[in-house]
């Protein structure tokens, strides 16, 4: 009997605390299930900052505040590579030797969530005087990357897209490798229902210092707004450059994109 008090001296404050955690839960629980819409609404309204968005009669506001439609970032694998924006990109290695075999143009990384494509340059002998004898050039080759984000299916509904077009911010990050002068290239499209109808877009292609070394990563950045009714996806694209030399394969990476819905106000 003593040894059954003892036990129970030393079980009895974590049995007290799990009781006490389930009574917890079990109001949260029911608190959740008797909030009505309405309540739901002014929860949605006071986290989201704004008052008195369009919506249809009906609509499930207790869904719409689990999706977290704003704020969060739409991109699925936003960085491929494991890096961050926030840490200095990795100093490209230098073989010892040239390796044999023939040019390599695959990019080390996963690349799950993006549709890539891989184009091939021809070589540059524009600046190769006529008769002269070349060992090796470089080959450049462009890898494109690319996804289409579903807005409704991420939280947003169609008279708040139409009517109080939200802000839609785009972010990105690349690599100043300095491979050639042109090493980055970003398309972002608004979408139609149909998924071809263009309502807005932004693009991006800007040219390089080559002239001194510098190896750090370069924001590309845009606010979509005011830009009419009728978006319901976001086609995100950009592309990157890499250069073969004599087996060695260097390329331009990317970090941190991002694709934002902010509720915020926006008019044309």
């Amino acid at each position: 009997m003593q040894m059954v008090m003892m036990v129970w001296r030393l079980l009895w404050p974590f049995v007290l605390i799990g009781v006490l955690s389930c009574a917890a839960l079990e109001i949260q629980v029911k608190t959740q299930r008797t909030m009505t819409a309405a309540e739901w609404k002014k929860r949605c309204q006071d986290d989201w900052g704004v008052q008195g968005l369009p919506a249809p009669e009906g609509l499930d506001w207790k869904s719409m505040y689990e999706a977290k439609p704003f704020g969060r970032n739409l991109l699925k694998n936003p960085s491929p590579h494991g890096l961050s924006k926030d840490n200095a990109p990795p100093e490209p290695e230098l073989p010892e030797a040239p390796m044999d075999g023939p040019p390599i143009f695959q990019l080390e990384g996963d690349f799950s969530g993006w549709t890539t494509n891989t184009e091939v340059l021809p070589y540059d002998t524009s600046g190769i005087p006529q008769g002269a004898v070349v060992c090796a050039l470089p080959q450049y080759s462009w890898f494109s990357m690319e996804q289409t984000v579903d807005l409704k299916a991420e939280g947003l509904w169609e008279e708040l897209l139409d009517d109080f077009q939200p802000e839609i911010v785009i972010q990105d990050w690349y690599e100043e490798s300095q491979l050639d002068d042109s090493i980055y290239q970003l398309h972002v499209k608004l979408l139609g229902a149909d998924k071809s109808t263009v309502i807005a877009e932004h693009s991006v292609n800007p040219t390089e210092d080559c002239s001194a070394y510098s190896h750090t990563w370069k924001e590309v950045s845009h606010v979509f707004s005011g830009y009419g009714s009728g978006v319901r996806y976001i086609h995100f694209l950009h592309r990157l450059k890499n250069q073969s030399m004599m087996s060695s394969f260097y390329y331009t990476r990317f970090t941190d994109s991002s694709v934002t819905v902010k509720p915020i106000k926006t008019t044309p």
